[in-house]
């Protein structure tokens, strides 16, 4: 009995979570260790089929390094970094969009159809979603985006779908596909959709006052802190173009963004739907 009334609670206390986003957009960046642990794979995709049978509209924007990685050494190809960003020469753009939109995007449609929700895939490419420029010639066929077009996205949330997106670009400027940062298209979907929240799962608890104790998790961050913090060498690393995704949808109308640890079951569940929250919010 106190199990079952415990159970209760937690869902009670779900009440006026559901409420407040009830018909408001999330944008969800997944990729990491969350993609390549079957537990936590399937622990994403329950969070996001929870919410949208609550009527809170998801859309869930992916990478997939992991799988890019292996593609290119199964054909020989070594993978290359520049500045964080992979290196994308014609036959590497090639492997990307293959994976990307190919292998990944379908996998993952095909995962939330078997789990009785509606999903469709779609990549940057379709109906001109994401129009990117080359970001630099050091990098290759790596791109900026420079325009989103979010109706295809929409119309796809009205048919109450789940849009899955891989994060391929049409190029504005050359007549070629472009790779583009996960973490940075779904910012910018993410004010192109007006969303209310937007959600990077990471591969770390959030931002760390003390990078290797998890136990020093800032909770909550204002725009206005972000400098300071990274003078203060607390935001720093690969967490810096992180934080700066958030803090550019923060600015575009995106009240709130987190940055999560995707290594935790139903992180995303226990951030949106519980009083406790995960990971760090900026705001």
């Amino acid at each position: 009995m106190i199990e079952n009334y415990e159970r209760g609670k937690v869902l009670v206390e779900a009440l006026p979570y559901i409420q407040r986003f009830y018909g408001k957009v999330v944008v969800v960046k997944y990729g990491g260790n969350a993609m390549i642990s079957p537990e936590l794979f399937d622990a994403v995709i329950e969070d996001l089929i929870l919410l949208r049978l609550v009527g809170i509209p998801v859309v869930l924007v992916h990478g997939g390094g992991p799988e890019i990685d292996a593609m290119l050494k199964k054909v020989g190809i070594e993978p290359r970094f520049v500045g964080g960003l992979r290196y994308t020469d014609r036959e590497t753009m090639d492997i990307v969009q293959s994976v990307l939109c190919g292998k990944v995007n379908k996998d993952l449609v095909a995962t939330f159809i078997r789990r009785g929700a509606s999903a469709v895939g779609l990549c940057g490419i379709d109906a001109n979603l994401f129009v990117a420029e080359r970001l630099s010639e050091e990098l290759g066929l790596v791109g900026e985006i420079t325009e989103v077009n979010p109706g295809i996205i929409l119309r796809a949330i009205e048919a109450g779908r789940i849009p899955v997106v891989a994060t391929v670009a049409i190029g504005a400027d050359s007549e070629t596909a472009y790779n583009v940062n996960a973490d940075t298209a779904a910012a910018k979907l993410a004010v192109a959709l007006g969303a209310e929240k937007l959600i990077l799962l990471t591969n770390t608890r959030g931002v760390l006052r003390e990078r290797d104790d998890e136990d020093t998790l800032i909770q909550k961050i204002s725009v206005g802190d972000i400098p300071r913090l990274r003078e203060e060498n607390i935001v720093a690393g690969g967490m810096i173009p992180k934080v700066e995704c958030c803090a550019d949808a923060v600015r575009g109308g995106v009240p709130r963004t987190h940055i999560l640890d995707g290594r935790i079951p139903h992180s995303i569940i226990l951030e949106m739907l519980t009083d406790e929250g995960a990971g760090t919010m900026i705001y």
